[in-house]
């Protein structure tokens, strides 16, 4: 029997993996590198089966009350015309048929707030240092030189996980895409009232809502040799490679400044082989899938992974067959996030469509975790 976990990692998915876990009665300690527990970034773009798995945690009123959530998406040409009507989920329909978007400070906050007051014993600016495990648990001395015994440990420490180095020494390192992902915080216009993406330029660029009065502007440039961009050159950069682009990407370039909020991201992906585990130690989130923003779902993928897990424990007092439970239900499920998201940059680079192909995934995506 769990009774007692140690999570590692105080992002989306650990935040949300604690949560679950002690929804369900288990004492969960959480830690974080971070002695100031920062968030770094713009906005997030949220899918429907991330808002699911958000309502499933319990956030959803908050996020929307927060963020911003709509019912459907507008393809636009990249001259600014509308490629066809507005794709709208039906009136009452559940959040899976839904999309939104909010800040990633927001949504931290949203979570972390949670966190607290929970009752989870949260722990900032310590790693642990080494994992000793046997049959009954794992024993972990953390970087302050203190020791504890866990019923098990769960790595959610990102895509450079120390976690998955610490049990998997030889597992595969995260991959360059030749792509890199722009993105900008802009002022929201009243008729950007669900995520637009425009087709058929020189790029991929996409905005959605992210509050009233906020907009998240993605840009997915081709950067072959992962070359780095000096600050100092973002807004003459991103105003160039947008020239091309009408609607309401004219007024985002047009706005742009030395106070212009601007994230710029080299797009690496990783997939870690079955099994995420090794005894009573696994991994979640980007630390076994991190996956590029192609179907806008890495969030909501190590949401799912916390509630998934949590749901297996709950089932069994035998940790193992637990954790082959959780695998065989988030394996294939995380392998076709990645994979798609990966062969649609290939495509976007090569100047070929995969609407239907991302069409397709995101169809299976609503299918129950």
């Amino acid at each position: 029997m769990v009774e007692t976990v140690l999570v590692i990692g105080g992002g989306i998915g650990g935040m949300s993996t604690a949560l679950a876990l002690t929804q369900r009665g288990v004492t969960v300690t959480l830690i974080d590198a971070d002695p100031n527990w920062r968030v770094y970034g713009a906005g997030i773009t949220i899918t429907g089966m991330s808002l699911r798995a958000f309502d499933d945690l319990g956030v959803l009123d908050e996020i929307r009350e927060r963020g911003f959530v709509h019912d459907g998406m507008r393809p636009m040409k990249f001259t600014g015309e509308p490629l066809g009507p507005a794709l709208r989920a039906p009136p009452g329909s559940p959040p899976v048929m839904h999309g939104g978007g909010i800040m990633r400070p927001v949504l931290h906050d949203i979570l972390s707030k949670r966190v607290r007051a929970a009752d989870i014993d949260v722990r900032l600016g310590i790693t642990a240092e080494t994992l000793e495990q046997d049959e009954s648990g794992v024993d972990v001395t953390f970087s302050d030189g203190t020791q504890a015994h866990y019923d098990l440990v769960v790595g959610a420490d990102g895509i450079f996980s120390k976690t998955r180095e610490m049990i998997f020494p030889d597992a595969p390192k995260p991959q360059f895409t030749d792509q890199g992902c722009w993105r900008i915080v802009a002022k929201r216009p009243p008729e950007v009232d669900r995520a637009e993406i425009y087709f058929g330029g020189p790029m991929k660029i996409g905005m959605s809502p992210i509050s009233q009065d906020e907009m998240y502007v993605f840009l997915l440039e081709h950067v072959p040799g992962n070359p780095w961009f000096a600050p100092e050159t973002y807004v003459e950069h991103l105003t160039e490679m947008m020239a091309p682009f009408g609607g309401n990407v004219t007024a985002v370039r047009e706005s742009l400044g030395e106070d212009s909020q601007i994230v710029y991201r080299p797009l690496e992906w990783l997939l870690l082989p079955d099994p995420w585990y090794k005894g009573r130690v696994v991994l979640i989130g980007d630390a076994a899938h991190a996956t590029t923003p192609h179907m806008a779902s890495g969030a909501g993928l190590a949401v799912e992974d916390g509630l998934a897990l949590a749901e297996e424990l709950a089932k069994t007092d035998d940790v193992p067959a637990a954790l082959r439970s959780f695998m065989d239900r988030r394996f294939e499920r995380a392998k076709l996030v990645v994979e798609t998201s990966v062969k649609s940059g290939e495509l976007e680079i090569a100047g070929q469509q995969q609407n239907s192909m991302l069409a397709s995934a995101t169809k299976a995506l609503a299918a129950p975790y």
